[in-house]
């Protein structure tokens, strides 16, 4: 897998997501939970902001399957998956990442047909990255 690349902003969601939490920023007047991670709330224009854990109960978005692989390392593993999910808690924040079938398991882990979009999932992480699992 590649790592993610992390910049100021977005540090904070990497550091959660390596203790296997999946925390959001929102904004620290209005409320507005926002992502990606930036200093400025779109809503109120506020430079106050927190982290807020989510549930990681979501539904899938949209997905694509890689069929091949965009990347030559990830040949091994294709066909995969690549989901957009949209948070239960927090519906306008959609997270891109990958459907399997247990904390862990291979990108390819999951039959292609068993992807719908609305298909109710949750998080899991491995690495320290945020995948998705069914419900």
């Amino acid at each position: 897998m590649l790592a993610p690349v992390t910049d100021t902003d977005g540090a904070p969601f990497w550091e959660y997501a390596a203790r296997g939490e999946l925390r959001v920023q929102a904004c620290g007047d209005c409320g507005e939970s926002r992502f990606p991670p930036r200093p400025c709330c779109p809503r109120c224009q506020s430079f106050a902001s927190e982290w807020r854990r989510v549930s990681g109960r979501g539904r899938v978005w949209s997905y694509i399957v890689a069929h091949p692989p965009l990347l030559p390392g990830y040949a091994q593993q294709a066909p995969y998956n690549v989901v957009v999910v949209e948070l239960e808690d927090a519906p306008r924040i959609r997270l891109v990442g990958n459907l399997v079938t247990a904390p862990g398991a291979p990108l390819g882990s999951l039959d292609p047909g068993r992807i719908r979009i609305g298909t109710r999932v949750q998080v899991v992480f491995s690495g320290g990255l945020p995948q998705w699992v069914l419900v």
